[in-house]
């Protein structure tokens, strides 16, 4: 199995490094430059690999190694920390448009300067080396300056999701220890309703203004636009971002700066991006699936157009108009593309790439997609806790009139630099070929863990550095990942994770249940959503509409469940555990794997 994950491991980089080169000669070079000083010749490569099986940390050095290089060999490219981006494009290409949103631009040499102003002001506010800022908003240029701005300070920004409900933010921004929290001025409500139960907030800074904080344009135009360039270390936390708990807490995943320069060269690499791509910036800023693809464009030196909300048919307008090259959507923005009145007169000669993941696309959606935008697509999987993308289905696999056309169903191969095992979760022993079970990821993108909480990292990340995704899977005999189901009960509604713990969690406050479980159930637009059945306590009535209601007040629109079924017992295994699995299956009827 060691060899057989290796050879799919360097099979997959010669595809990324072949197909980026397609367009680009130049590129080509500065690969082959980038390799040891002796040129490598792949039929030496090939015996290396199958020389060394067994020999795992000897490979992975090497691994490193040759990477390290790669980047290093990048003209005017510093591997550093993730503010090292802003100033390596304040250096190359000062006067270069760096983020669009309608009208109004910023180039790189802006964004340097409003980012150090951020990081001097939060220095004035007691800001210090590895800190937590809380931001809350949804997509903006504020977004970056921030980022930014704590990454020269090395500082952390933690990004809250904006589709949370007033509890779930205050809880997060507690959790984190922030003592500044940056919200834009569509949640002052939210912040007007839960600024008394912010306990460690001494700094509130509001997008527009508000009459009992201060201003972020007035306290931003007050610093000095000088860099702190405050000293980082790879294992310096970049991001935090908060994931649904699977116990009903959420968990702060710690990203490094590390973790980030592992996954960033392949925007030039198998992305195919540079100074000259305009990259669209559709999904939302606190999913790695945006804040990541974002900041891999920005890497290359990408133009970033930002969508503030995700508007199906504002996106077609926004390719024709701005000339997009890259983008990278959910299938669900995909399928809603698909019903747009525009959809048949828009002009998408400038694409060059979408990218799509989160969650999955069925194979109608996708072909429309491909037929619709007549542009290379790859598919991605990956988690927030593996900084993004850990598998690849290139374009290459895209082909519709292919007798591999089956392999549209997997989620590729894995990635440069990741290695993944498809584990027996009892045994610990990797499964058979074409064997479901679940998926373990290896590598320099896995997190450094859940912010103070020791136990669910070490649940997590077990021993060799293995992390559990929690996703089931399984290996064709040519290497392709497929994923099945879930080893956890998460549901992934939309691209949003929703795990049923904290909605049952939720649930069990309401007077009149007396048990519940939360299951996903297929969804034609967004793919699985949450389903509550319940067990009523005796001589009590309550009606679908008045537990959806209760649940919408202390939940996301996107965890509430949508439909209520009623139950007189939920089944148990003899520990106590629901068996959902049992739950689930009427509704999955059909269907060919418990995914949608």
């Amino acid at each position: 199995m060691a060899s057989r994950r290796k050879t799919q491991k360097t099979k997959n980089k010669k595809k990324a490094v072949k197909k980026t080169s397609k367009k680009k000669t130049g590129k080509k070079k500065a690969v082959k430059k980038a390799g040891k000083k002796k040129a490598v010749k792949k039929t030496s490569k090939k015996k290396a690999v199958k020389k060394k099986t067994g020999k795992k940390k000897l490979v992975k050095k090497a691994g490193k190694k040759k990477a390290a290089k790669k980047v290093a060999k990048k003209p005017g490219l510093k591997v550093g920390d993730v503010a090292s981006i802003v100033r390596n494009n304040l250096a190359k290409q000062p006067n270069a448009i760096s983020l669009v949103l309608g009208e109004k631009t910023l180039t790189w040499a802006q964004l340097n300067s409003r980012a150090a102003q951020v990081a001097q002001g939060l220095r004035r506010a007691g800001v210090k080396s590895q800190d937590r800022v809380a931001f809350l908003d949804k997509n903006g240029i504020e977004h970056f300056e921030v980022f930014y701005g704590c990454a020269m300070l090395n500082a952390v920004s933690v990004d809250v999701n904006w589709r949370l409900a007033g509890p779930e933010v205050a809880y997060i921004v507690n959790d984190s220890e922030a003592e500044v929290f940056i919200v834009g001025q569509e949640f002052v409500p939210i912040l007007d309703a839960i600024i008394k139960d912010l306990t460690k907030i001494k700094t509130v800074i509001v997008i527009g203004g508000h009459p009992s904080h201060n201003d972020y344009e007035r306290w931003v135009s007050a610093q000095s636009a000088v860099d702190p360039k405050v000293a980082t270390k790879p294992s310096d936390i970049a991001f935090q971002l908060y994931s649904s708990g699977t116990t009903g807490r959420p968990k702060g995943v710690m990203l490094t700066n590390d973790n980030f320069f592992a996954l960033l060269p392949a925007a030039r690499e198998v992305w195919g991006m540079s100074e000259n791509t305009v990259n669209l910036v559709a999904m939302p800023l606190f999913h790695i699936g945006g804040g990541g693809w974002a900041t891999a464009g920005q890497f290359a030196g990408a133009r970033s157009i930002i969508m503030r909300d995700v508007d199906p048919a504002a996106m077609l307008t926004l390719i024709e108009k701005q000339r997009i090259t890259h983008a990278f959507a959910v299938p669900a923005l995909l399928q809603f593309a698909l019903i747009m009145p525009n959809i048949g007169t828009t002009d998408f000669s400038s694409l060059e790439l979408i990218a799509y993941g989160a969650s999955p696309i069925s194979e109608a959606v996708l072909e429309g997609s491909i037929n619709a935008f007549k542009c290379p697509f790859m598919q991605v999987y990956g988690l927030t806790e593996t900084t993004g993308v850990v598998t690849v289905l290139g374009p290459e696999d895209h082909d519709l009139s292919s007798a591999n056309k089956g392999r549209l169903r997997s989620c590729g191969k894995p990635f440069t630099g990741i290695e993944l095992r498809i584990v027996d979760s009892d045994t610990t022993k990797d499964v058979p070929v074409g064997d479901v079970g679940e998926i373990w990821i290896r590598s320099r993108q896995v997190m450094k863990g859940y912010w103070n909480m020791p136990e669910e990292t070490a649940k997590s990340i077990v021993k060799g550095g293995w992390f559990r995704s929690g996703d089931a899977g399984y290996f064709d005999k040519d290497g392709y990942v497929y994923i099945f189901d879930r080893v956890k009960d998460m549901i992934v509604s939309g691209g949003e994770n929703v795990y049923p713990a904290e909605v049952e969690n939720a649930l069990m406050a309401h007077p009149a249940i007396a048990d519940v479980a939360v299951i996903g159930v297929p969804d034609e637009k967004w793919g699985e959503v949450p389903m509550a059945l319940v067990v009523r306590k005796p001589d009590t009535t309550v009606t679908e509409q008045e537990i959806i209601s209760f649940a919408r007040e202390r939940l996301a629109g996107f965890k509430t469940p949508k439909t209520v079924g009623w139950i007189d017992a939920l089944p148990r295994n003899p520990s106590g555990k629901i068996l959902k699995k049992i739950l689930r299956e009427p509704y999955w009827v059909g269907h060919t794997r418990r995914v949608n």
